[in-house]
């Protein structure tokens, strides 16, 4: 049985510097994906070197963080059905040159570095990404409106 789940996604400067942020949360919410939780954030360097911490010892790393200080990110944690998996399809490979046309990364991504997006990868990862981005009070329960609101 397919599972509920939520992930984490931060939509990167590069999408806000282009003007693509409505239209990459345009693809999650036709999926079906629920925003529970959304707010703008200007990163700052330890939260960045806890989230980037499989790559803090890298050479690029600095690039890396540099990027992700330029300008605010939108975070967003979305629900829904096999939340994680279907967000990564929509987003295509983090490697934007080998996504697939019709991905968001495939149509709209310029470079790897600046691939547009972070989604959470596992279960578990967006479980400590929402932590640490967002605190419980910040993340909403509700049921989207239906038709049942609109009769006459």
């Amino acid at each position: 049985m397919a599972a509920i789940q939520r992930t984490l996604i931060l939509i990167k400067p590069d999408a806000l510097q282009r003007d693509l942020v409505g239209e990459i949360i345009h693809r999650f919410e036709r999926k079906g994906l629920k925003i529970i939780g959304m707010k703008m954030l200007q990163l700052q360097d330890a939260v960045l070197d806890e989230h980037y911490a499989h790559i803090v010892d890298k050479p690029f790393y600095a690039d890396v963080k540099n990027f992700m200080m330029s300008s605010p990110v939108i975070g967003l944690v979305l629900e829904g059905v096999e939340a994680i998996s279907a967000v990564r399809l929509i987003l295509g490979p983090t490697k934007a040159y080998t996504a697939d046309a019709g991905s968001i990364r495939g149509d709209l991504a310029i470079a790897v570095a600046t691939n547009l997006v972070h989604a959470s990868d596992s279960e578990e990862n967006a479980s400590a990404e929402i932590t640490r981005f967002f605190k419980p009070e910040e993340l909403f329960v509700y049921e989207k409106i239906t038709d049942k609101f609109f009769t006459e």
